[in-house]
């Protein structure tokens, strides 16, 4: 399946276009721009779970790809994928959970949650990246 090779290229771009999102979203709702933060918000989550399609898909049919890195560089995108992993993993719920709160007004409860699951969120999709460049730019498989 030759439009396999196209999937690492496309989650790295969903990952970092919810990154975006999320950081436009915190801004419009510093700014105090609900319906703007809300567009962003309802962006990021839309794109997070089209990237999550897209990754399950690839990995389906793909299988994993060795990471090929050695001497420092190996631990260090361990610990990063690992808890990239992990916290993808714990997150999803939350972030859910926060949606809905905000979707059904509940806004203090709502403000309280995204305080936490923001920047977990944020650092699940710029280390989404991170590995997409150690894992596919600096260091493919042969």
């Amino acid at each position: 399946m030759k439009y396999l090779q196209y999937f690492p290229h496309l989650n790295a771009t969903l990952n970092a276009l919810s990154g975006v999102f999320l950081i436009l979203g915190f801004y419009f709702i510093r700014q105090k721009k609900i319906a703007q933060h809300r567009a962003c918000m309802l962006a990021a989550v839309s794109i997070s779970g089209l990237f999550l399609v897209c990754y399950i898909t690839y990995h389906f049919f793909h299988g994993s790809t060795k990471f090929t890195g050695t001497g420092i560089i190996r631990p260090v995108y361990l610990t990063i994928l690992l808890t990239h992993t992990v916290l993808a993993t714990v997150i999803a719920p939350f972030i859910l959970v926060t949606l809905r709160r905000a979707l059904k007004g509940k806004f203090e409860i709502h403000k309280k949650m995204a305080r936490w699951v923001f920047p977990v969120w944020l650092y699940v999709s710029v280390t989404g990246v991170v590995v997409y460049l150690l894992l596919y730019q600096l260091y493919p498989s042969k």
